[in-house]
């Protein structure tokens, strides 16, 4: 799992959760309803299909 500053962690959540809440499949198999704890718990995964560049 590459190290992410925590503003990247946020941006890569909030991105993820925004998908889920618009009806993007999920990765994961889970009990949650909440867009936010199931994007975390991809987070937490590692299954999140986004990346970040760095200058």
């Amino acid at each position: 799992m590459q190290s992410f500053t925590r503003y990247e962690r946020a941006r890569i959540i909030g991105a993820r959760a925004l998908q889920i809440s618009m009806g993007a499949p999920l990765l994961i198999r889970t009990d949650k309803i909440d867009p936010l704890e199931i994007a975390i718990e991809e987070f937490q995964h590692d299954v999140i299909p986004i990346t970040v560049k760095r200058r």
